[in-house]
């Protein structure tokens, strides 16, 4: 039997990386018509991270899709990736998933369907774990692989966490550490083996379930997953959200050696390995952005990597912040890092990275 090429080699970006720009998404999205249905909360206009629409006085709904091609060869793996990113919107928002459905376009003459059923087999894994099934989906033949969920949840319309709610004085913590656009790249381009990627993997496949039961508990206000706009760009739009909302504008500053990282991922950076998207990233989150002389352009390009499956980057005032890490730590988070604080500005989402 002819070997079958790896996943990654017939994707042309991996995972979240293959975004696309922000700057060109905004240009696209302003084709939209502004929603004027009174029962949606929360739409595209704020760039959050699911769509939410009131059923009742107690009850809404929370909608969200993520597909992307690729991050990893073990299409098992793959399926976990995706499904544990497309969660994370869900629960990024405070709300509690209750059903998904997948969508897959899938090289049908090149891959054959083993590797399309371990890949659903991955992302149905994940999601028991999340205490939902994979309740039906779509499919298409595509010459590039790609796969993710709709996922649907629920939150009182009252307790949902979106990305307008930071208010000057709140710290950041960060709950997983960023650079898996970084080192999955590292894997595509044969400067390190995929069986290196354990801690990334590790990361990319574990859930936000416990950090977001924490951030409820504690009443957090403003929250959002960082994904495939990196951490600089996720935290651009918190920043202007919550600018337009508390009507005065909003910033942040930054810790560098404070932001939690996975292994290698600077040195790679040094080398020159970065993923297209991240490039993009930096592109439109630097004329923003005010870094430290001590910051080299790979650590720059750090902040704006493109991440998968990140972890959940919260804004709480200073009374609250000791108690919500001594329960982050409690409950097993992987990382609770504080990496910085809202700050007021004299333009709206000015970030300042120190060392």
């Amino acid at each position: 039997m002819t070997d079958l090429p790896s996943l990654t080699s017939l994707a042309k970006s991996a995972g979240c990386a293959a975004k696309i720009a922000q700057t060109d998404l905004a240009k696209a999205l302003a084709h939209l018509p502004q929603s004027k249905d009174p029962n949606l909360m929360v739409d595209h206009a704020g760039s959050d991270d699911a769509a939410v629409y009131r059923l009742s006085s107690e009850l809404a709904l929370v909608e969200t899709v993520d597909i992307f091609p690729p991050i990893v060869d073990d299409p098992f793996v793959y399926g976990q990736i995706a499904a544990t990113n497309a969660l994370s919107d869900v629960y990024a928002m405070g709300a509690k998933p209750i059903s998904a459905l997948s969508f897959v376009s899938w090289p049908v003459d090149v891959l054959g369907v083993d590797q399309l059923g371990a890949v659903l087999k991955g992302a149905a894994d994940i999601c028991s774990k999340a205490g939902i099934e994979i309740a039906g989906g779509h499919s298409i033949v595509d010459s590039e692989p790609k796969f993710g969920l709709f996922v649907t949840g629920l939150v009182h319309p009252e307790k949902i966490i979106d990305n307008t709610g930071a208010k000057v004085g709140d710290y950041l913590v960060l709950t997983k550490k960023i650079g898996t656009g970084v080192l999955t790249t590292a894997v595509k381009r044969g400067e390190m083996h995929e069986s290196n990627l354990n801690e990334a993997v590790l990361s990319m496949t574990t859930l936000n379930a416990d950090a977001a039961s924490v951030m409820q508990k504690h009443g957090v206000k403003a929250a959002t997953d960082v994904t495939g706009f990196g951490l600089l760009g996720h935290l651009g739009n918190m920043l202007r959200a919550s600018s337009k909302s508390a009507k005065q504008d909003l910033g942040a500053r930054l810790s560098y050696s404070k932001i939690p990282k996975l292994a290698e991922v600077e040195a790679f950076l040094e080398k020159g390995l970065c993923p297209l998207g991240t490039l993009r990233n930096l592109a439109t989150a630097a004329p923003l952005t005010n870094f430290s002389a001590e910051l080299s352009n790979g650590r720059q390009l750090l902040l704006a990597d493109a991440q998968t499956s990140g972890g959940l980057l919260m804004a709480i005032p200073e009374e609250k912040l000791e108690n919500l890490l001594q329960d982050l730590r409690a409950s097993n988070v992987p990382s609770c890092a504080v990496i910085g604080q809202i700050i007021l500005q004299d333009q709206p989402a000015r970030i300042y990275v120190e060392l």
